[in-house]
């Protein structure tokens, strides 16, 4: 098993998960985050510290495309090892519904 990031992040990308993480397995896009799944060790702490609540274990039902999205991103997109403000409409995105298709960006973040 390994944690997966999915829809609520987009957006919104709150760090409070990539503060906690002890093996550093957070990769930042411009407009959410990825866990690398050969990095992860399965220990659970990201999930409780997203305020978004879009941190998933991989093994609930339907998510699929997410795990191959954080695959696929974790491997081009830089590392993140340090926490940083929100983006300023996370807010505002926090709880909307299928933002993959009108709101994810393909684009890598600053990283550290």
């Amino acid at each position: 098993m390994t944690y997966v990031v999915t829809d609520n992040c987009i957006r919104c990308k709150y760090t409070d998960c990539v503060e906690v993480c002890p093996v550093d397995c957070f990769y930042e896009g411009e407009n959410m985050l990825v866990i690398h799944p050969d990095e992860c060790i399965d220990c659970g702490v990201c999930e409780p510290e997203c305020p978004a609540e879009a941190i998933k274990p991989d093994t609930e039902p339907g998510l699929e495309s997410w795990i191959k999205l954080n695959g696929d991103y974790a491997k081009t997109w830089p590392n993140l090892t340090t926490r940083r403000d929100p983006l300023p409409e996370a807010k505002e995105f926090d709880g909307v519904t299928d933002k993959l298709k009108d709101h994810f960006s393909p684009e890598p973040g600053q990283g550290d």
